[in-house]
């Protein structure tokens, strides 16, 4: 009785008391696995055999040996590498040719180290500093000024001015009002508190007024609809013996015809057309 058959299953030679290799549950000689799967070596092109380590990296093959620095030769095997245009550098050449060079110490940043960058400039992370408190400024917020660089409560500190009703830093925007600044928020009628920033205003006592609260407070009221004059929001009006009128309120008492721009007569406190006033 023949014994059972154990043979490469491409070549067919048999693989009894000799090496084999088992893929997806077939065995294959070490020649006929190394021609048909063996990954070939980016550096010297030959085929990354059995007994080699294949070395890989975004899908390229090395030998051990061959997994070298393009520039200088030197093994990357287990050291940190960067690659660049496909080439793969020790961290010394890669820092050399291509890595940014710190504006405040001038040294090299190295592939890996957490780096600031802005308008074309890089610092290490420790050397971008506030000008001011010399605190590194990290991933916070900062404010450049004549090519310095200041974190937010430095700026303010320096730079900024103060709100006249807040006391906090004016940082954007602002109003200002009889040579005081005012955050926009801030700058409020004294009357009503309503947003004076962007519309008409006047003032009194050096207190800024809408001009809503200044007509109530301080205009002269219309005798016809007792409502506030107010020459500030470019109302016309008719003055006589210190009364003053609207002038579409300054009509007939009698009849009710405008009287603006017209003759007109007294009786008592009444104003009347002179057609009316005749009838009296």
């Amino acid at each position: 009785m023949s014994s059972e058959r154990f043979d490469c299953h491409y070549c067919k030679d048999s693989l009894l008391g000799k090496k084999y290799i088992l893929k997806d549950d077939t065995q294959y000689c070490t020649r006929c696995y190394e021609n048909l799967f063996a990954n070939c070596c980016e550096r010297c092109s030959l085929p990354i055999g059995c007994n080699s380590k294949d070395l890989s990296y975004k899908d390229r093959h090395w030998h051990e040996e061959c997994f070298q620095c393009a520039k200088c030769s030197r093994t990357l095997v287990e050291k940190p590498f960067a690659s660049k245009d496909d080439l793969l550098l020790c961290t010394d050449c890669y820092s050399n040719e291509y890595s940014s060079k710190c504006t405040t110490c001038n040294k090299t940043i190295m592939p890996g180290a957490r780096k600031m960058e802005y308008k074309g400039n890089s610092w290490h992370e420790t050397c971008f500093m506030c000008h001011r408190c010399q605190q590194p400024i990290g991933t916070k917020s900062f404010i450049p000024k004549d090519n310095d660089y200041y974190c937010v409560v430095c700026f303010e500190k320096q730079f900024a001015y103060q709100c006249c009703s807040c006391k906090k830093a004016i940082t954007t925007g602002g109003v200002t009002y009889h040579d005081k600044p005012w955050h926009r928020e801030c700058f409020l009628c004294i009357g009503c508190k309503k947003q004076l920033a962007g519309q008409r205003f006047t003032s009194r006592d050096n207190y800024p007024y809408c001009l809503d609260c200044f007509g109530n407070l301080y205009a002269k009221k219309c005798v016809g609809c007792t409502k506030a004059i107010s020459s500030l929001s470019g109302a016309k009006y008719i003055s006589f013996e210190e009364r003053q009128w609207h002038s579409e309120c300054f009509n007939c008492m009698k009849c009710s015809v405008s009287l603006a721009g017209r003759g007109f007569l007294t009786h008592r406190d009444d104003i009347l057309c002179t057609d009316c006033g005749r009838d009296k």
